[in-house]
């Protein structure tokens, strides 16, 4: 669904392209608590806010309303590709039934315009000159993400791609950081440094 936002979408030859369908999964927990003597005490104001509740038993009509949602779902989805991919796409069958297929079978499908790896297709579009710069976030001494610092991140495009990160993003990182500015400090007072 995402590719789907492109002018056109190039895939390498292996990668995985497809699967238009929708999926639900879940775990069925009802008979594990009652057999470990569980008794589980659920509240709430309105009849369906345990709908799928994985702790009590399927209800025929709340599995028959998740399906009408898959369907809906399922058939925007078939629409966008519809509108996207237009007259490329040829008359498989198969195509709007969740299959996937590598790069190359998507191609012969009319799911992608082309086979290629990024950087070759970019520099052959735009010249050999053309550099790509990896984006990601600066990582600690051992190896975790430190939440709203982006690598790379320097230009205006990305400022307005909403790559600079935001006060809330900050803040919902700022535990894990300071337990890693922690056991940082820790490691080095080891040394005595």
């Amino acid at each position: 669904m995402i590719a789907l936002a492109g002018d056109e979408i190039i895939a390498d030859a292996t990668s995985i392209v497809g699967s238009i369908g929708v999926v639900s999964a879940g775990f069925g927990f009802d008979q594990a608590i009652g057999k470990l003597g569980i008794d589980r005490r659920v509240y709430t104001a309105g009849e369906n806010k345990v709908i799928l509740d994985p702790f009590q038993p399927e209800k025929e009509k709340d599995i028959e309303y998740l399906k009408s949602l898959q369907l809906e779902i399922h058939q925007v989805f078939i629409d966008m590709v519809k509108a996207s991919r237009g007259a490329k796409l040829t008359e498989d069958k198969d195509i709007f039934t969740g299959l996937f297929w590598t790069g190359a079978k998507a191609k012969e499908l009319g799911l992608i315009d082309g086979i290629g790896l990024m950087a070759p297709v970019l520099r052959e579009r735009y010249g050999e000159k053309t550099e790509l710069k990896l984006v990601q976030p600066k990582r600690g001494l051992f190896g975790r993400a430190q939440p709203g610092i982006a690598v790379g991140a320097h230009d205006e495009g990305m400022r307005s791609a909403g790559l600079y990160s935001t006060g809330l993003g900050l803040a919902a990182g700022l535990p894990d950081a300071v337990l890693d500015s922690a056991a940082e400090r820790a490691l080095w007072a080891r040394y005595g440094l």
